[in-house]
Parts: C-alpha cells; sequence; structure tokens
C-alpha cells in the first residue's frame, strides 16, 4: 500500500512517529483499506501543532505505547487535513486522538492527553474488547413528520 502524500510538510514529530512505527500517512481514500487489513489498528488522528501543540505530545507517546504493547497493533498517521475529514466517523470530542480498530471495525478511541498508566490501562482494555458502534457526535436525530415524544423537546 502507498502512502498518503500530506497536503503540507509535517512537523518534524509527525514524520519521526512515521518513521518510528514504519506508519503510513493516510488520507480519506487511502484510509478504509487499511484499516479493514486484519488485525489491530490505531490510527492517530493528529491536528495543527500550531493550534493543538498536545499533537506532538501524542506523537512522542503513541510509539511508546507500541513499545508497551509489541506487536499488538499496527499504526498510522491522519495528517490535520484527513483526520478532519473522517473525525465524525469516531465521534470523539478532543483533539488529538488515537482510534483503535479491529479488522476494520471500530473498538474504542482515547482522546486528549492522558496520564501513561491511562493511556495503558485504557489501551489493555480496548485491545481485549469486542468491536462495537462507534459513539455518534450528538447530533440529535428526528423523524420527518413524528410527533415529538412526551418530555421531549
Amino acid at each position: 500500500m502507498t502512502a498518503a502524500v500530506a497536503a503540507s510538510p509535517l512537523h518534524p514529530l509527525l514524520d519521526r512517529f512515521m518513521t518510528e512505527l514504519d506508519a503510513p500517512a493516510l488520507d480519506a481514500g487511502t484510509f478504509d483499506a487499511w484499516a479493514s487489513r486484519p488485525g489491530h489498528a490505531l490510527a492517530f488522528f493528529s491536528e495543527d501543532p500550531a493550534v493543538y501543540r498536545e499533537t506532538l505530545d501524542l506523537a512522542v507517546i503513541v510509539p511508546e505505547l507500541a513499545r508497551a504493547f509489541p506487536g499488538r497493533f499496527r499504526c498510522a498517521l491522519l495528517p490535520p487535513d484527513a483526520a478532519r475529514a473522517l473525525a465524525a466517523r469516531y465521534g470523539f470530542r478532543r483533539w488529538p486522538a488515537v482510534v483503535l480498530l479491529r479488522d476494520g471495525d471500530y473498538v474504542g478511541a482515547i482522546d486528549g492527553l492522558r496520564d501513561w498508566n491511562v493511556y495503558c490501562d485504557e489501551l489493555a482494555a480496548l485491545l481485549a474488547a469486542a468491536p462495537r458502534r462507534p459513539p455518534s457526535v450528538g447530533i440529535p436525530v428526528k423523524t420527518a413528520g413524528a410527533e415529538p415524544a412526551p418530555g421531549c423537546h
């Protein structure tokens, strides 16, 4: 699989992330094929480091997680444009985030920055969990022409 070319140059720590983990940079067109390969996949949803400085912290943390859980998952980077295009699919609320998939199916996400022990505990739980439906982004769904339920606005 050929890695997608980022629209703008990546920060050196994001480049280092890809080099250390032999992780491709994906876009909306290459993500599904990468994600659907067998096994666990950890997608790093990055944001502009000038706006979300935590992106650079996570670029250092994820390779450490890969070393803490050797051979348990493969990694990829979603540069900011691709990450924004795909983020709503997984319903996480804070940037940056990692999304764990198994055989292309959603298992869970860890968004924002966490303490090291929290990352380890949450990732261990996700690796043992079954795939599930991704959470919604909180947009209310209404049926056209239906009367609202009592007590509902």
